[in-house]
């Protein structure tokens, strides 16, 4: 097992290896990265997000489709569709169980919230005494989902009901984290990145194990926090750097 320091090396070394324009081209993020406007931005990337589980091509692909609905203009199409247009979408198929009728939920309620807003960034603030997102996240859903219930609050997850939440936290490096390598956007400048978490799914889950940073086996919230408290000690201002190390290690099977 590599000792405190030479681990900070080592990752240090894959985050800045693997952070890199080449990134996106095989990423979801790839899907946000078509457009400048930050509604755009915001909308391309949350809906991304809110799909990326599988393959990543079947990822970007169902993306695609669903920036194709919207003219690849998603701030006009949700503040301007009409009925019409979200009856035509609702029985078609999207991204496995995420289906038409999520995706016209989601389009109306990104309506309504841009009325209200000019940017997502508004839906989730941090309190300076909060540690990571796990309360901002819980507030944004809240306020996203409203209080009727409805088949499509499933794919909003929620921390408080111990869910790795990975979809939204790999959203907020997207929007938070600012560097000059030009993957992550940084567009959120009210929001310190220092409370961003690492996304949790099999490949950082598997490597963090493989390296002894964390001992839970479930990828839970609860292991993100434990992944969170260990990250922050090699650097606390900016600890989602190490998910390009830890994701990319995975995908490259490079510890096996």
């Amino acid at each position: 097992m590599l000792k405190f320091e030479e681990l900070k090396i080592f990752l240090d070394e894959k985050a800045d290896q693997y952070n890199n324009p080449d990134f996106i081209e095989n990423d979801p993020i790839q899907i946000p990265h078509r457009f400048s406007l930050k509604q755009d931005i915001e909308i391309a990337g949350f809906l991304a997000a809110t799909i990326s589980w599988g393959n990543r091509k079947a990822i970007i692909k169902s993306a695609e489709k669903m920036l194709d609905i919207m003219g690849n203009s998603p701030y006009d199409f949700v503040m301007n569709h009409s009925e019409k247009d979200l009856r035509e979408i609702k029985d078609k198929s999207m991204h496995r169980t995420f289906n038409g009728e999520d995706f016209t939920y989601f389009i109306k309620q990104f309506g309504r919230i841009y009325r209200e807003n000019e940017s997502l960034e508004d839906l989730f603030k941090v309190n300076y005494s909060e540690m990571n997102f796990s309360h901002a996240i819980e507030r944004f859903r809240v306020q996203f989902l409203g209080t009727e219930k409805h088949r499509t609050h499933k794919h909003v997850s929620s921390p408080y009901k111990n869910s790795s939440t990975k979809r939204i936290i790999m959203f907020l490096r997207w929007m938070v984290r600012k560097d000059k390598h030009g993957v992550d956007f940084g567009i959120w400048e009210n929001t310190d990145q220092k409370y961003l978490s690492i996304p949790l799914d099999v490949h950082t889950g598997n490597v963090s194990r493989k390296l002894g940073l964390i001992s839970r086996t479930q990828n839970d919230w609860k292991t993100v926090e434990e992944l969170d408290l260990v990250i922050r000690k090699f650097d606390e201002n900016d600890p989602a750097k190490y998910d390009f190390a830890l994701f990319g290690l995975g995908v490259t099977k490079e510890l096996l």
